[in-house]
């Protein structure tokens, strides 16, 4: 592993690239998060899939720089790829009641037993 930074950026044609010094296992990562791979003449082009959508190649650029990351690489990701968070459109949820924590005589009105 290297100390240089593995760049994943947005190009100015709107295209996902990496640049820096991507070995085998950093390629597989990438790879499995979806990026693909070409030879070139001065080494290899890794991009992910044209037109698929802002949000997939948000999604998939910053699930890459996470695995990269924890694998001890060092990433810098550009702050356009990181994904909008979800806005919240249902009230959080309320916690329990003290009621519902006693203890509740059955329903079917028979005594119970004692716990051992």
């Amino acid at each position: 592993m290297s100390d240089e930074l593995i760049r994943i950026t947005r190009g100015l044609g709107g295209e996902v690239e990496v640049d820096g010094p991507v070995d085998a296992f950093a390629a597989s990562l990438l790879a499995r998060a979806g990026f693909d791979t070409y030879p070139t003449l001065r080494g290899v082009w890794i991009r992910l899939p044209f037109d698929l959508g802002r949000t997939w190649e948000n999604e998939h650029a910053t699930w890459a720089a996470e695995m990269l990351t924890a694998a001890r690489y060092n990433v810098d990701l550009d702050p356009d790829l990181r994904p909008i968070p979800p806005a919240v459109s249902a009230p959080p949820a309320l916690g329990r009641t003290k009621t519902a924590m006693t203890a509740q005589p059955s329903p079917t009105g028979a005594p119970r037993r004692p716990r051992r």
